[in-house]
């Protein structure tokens, strides 16, 4: 697979999961991962994932998906339990996969990530294949939370919903189930449900930022609430790796604003990493809210990688009425190892790798804005994300 596009071997081998497997050696791994027989008969997670791929590409949808689609579904499908290598375990005598779809989202794209050339994927393509493995249960057990509406919008801010729903739907499939009908009918139902909430297709037309933002976070006004857009103050909050280029691009564009930077504070008060991180943390949202009393508007410079830690500051900022700006950057791997080998003092590798590892991208819903500057974003929009043009 080396040198070509994985889309590309997908369709060359006619969506064959056997010759994907064989060329790929991350799926091998899927094979005596042992399952819930009373969900899963049909044996291991390996022999599971190939028939997901086998009634995949056997659904009546499958030949009105754009090519690109198939492609990238048929990518999600053969990698949507690879989160139960490592969640795998047994407990009251059976086999059971906590949060794998968790594990296989983060996993997925630290693989894509390390391995850009060989995987050949945009950013755009990584992230819609990443959250589909991530949601791809939702379709079964989303009838059983006490908002399902909540949960489905916030994941068709992600991902398109029929593109889950067919996943999910070669999912049920491609298992030999006790509950087999039960889950068929869930998805059907699903379907019907994302499409009466005006979400198939795409992510729900909030009234403005703020009814979108109030409502993901105070989970308590309805959706096509119209929200006052009041006026305010921007925050900018800067999320990615070490040496992703935060620093350069708030000095590009960030209009000489003050910053609150983690890492400025350590060499103030001379705090080595890792150490007395809660310190660090304490003095810098101390900091934050002298600026947030005044509605003056800051870059909160750190890393952020971790959606609860943004979450949190995310709730601070805007109880003080704040807009918040997320703003996500990304350089590619072999790039960032090159940066932190010319740095006076290099991030240890294993540290480094242990962030890639637990990375979670900020999602559309997360702030009042979320912006992610890549590789792939033109000068021009890098501009425009800071110039005006894209107020709130």
């Amino acid at each position: 697979m080396h040198n070509q596009n994985i889309l590309k071997k997908i369709r060359d081998i006619h969506f064959s999961f056997s010759e994907f497997a064989a060329c790929c050696p991350e799926l091998l791994k899927l094979k005596e991962i042992p399952q819930n027989a009373e969900y899963h008969a049909e044996g291991d997670v390996y022999r599971h994932t190939e028939m997901v791929c086998e009634k995949l590409v056997e659904l009546s949808e499958w030949e009105q998906l754009e090519s690109e689609e198939q492609e990238i579904l048929f990518l999600s499908a053969a990698f949507h339990d690879i989160g139960k290598v490592n969640c795998t375990k047994k407990e009251d005598g059976k086999w059971v996969s906590p949060k794998h779809t968790i594990v296989g989202e983060k996993e997925f794209r630290a693989m894509v990530y390390r391995r850009a050339e060989r995987f050949g994927l945009t950013f755009v393509q990584r992230e819609l294949a990443a959250g589909l493995v991530r949601y791809h249960g939702i379709p079964v057990w989303f009838w059983t939370k006490k908002r399902p509406e909540y949960d489905l919008l916030k994941v068709a801010e992600s991902i398109p919903l029929r593109l889950l729903y067919l996943l999910s739907k070669a999912d049920v499939l491609g298992r030999k189930s006790q509950d087999g009908n039960e889950f068929r009918d869930s998805v059907e139902w699903f379907a019907d449900y994302a499409k009466e909430l005006g979400v198939w297709e795409k992510p729900h037309h909030f009234a403005n930022a703020r009814t979108k933002f109030e409502y993901f976070y105070k989970n308590s006004i309805w959706q096509d609430a119209e929200l006052y857009n009041k006026g305010g103050f921007d925050i900018f909050l800067m999320s990615g790796l070490p040496l992703a280029g935060k620093d350069h691009w708030i000095l590009q564009y960030g209009n000489e604003l003050p910053m609150i930077s983690l890492d400025e504070i350590r060499e103030e008060f001379h705090i080595p990493p890792p150490k007395n991180s809660e310190k660090v943390a304490r003095i810098a949202v101390e900091r934050a809210k002298t600026y947030l009393r005044a509605k003056k508007t800051f870059f909160w410079n750190a890393t952020n990688i971790v959606q609860e830690t943004r979450q949190k500051l995310i709730r601070l900022f805007a109880d003080y009425g704040a807009r918040v700006n997320v703003f996500y950057l990304e350089t590619p791997y072999q790039e960032l190892l090159k940066r932190n080998k010319k740095r006076a003092r290099d991030i240890p590798w294993n540290v480094l790798e242990r962030m890639i590892d637990k990375l979670e991208l900020p999602a559309p819903w997360e702030a009042h804005k979320v912006h992610y500057i890549t590789g792939e974003t033109a000068p021009d929009k890098r501009k425009q994300a800071m110039s005006g043009q894209d107020k709130l």
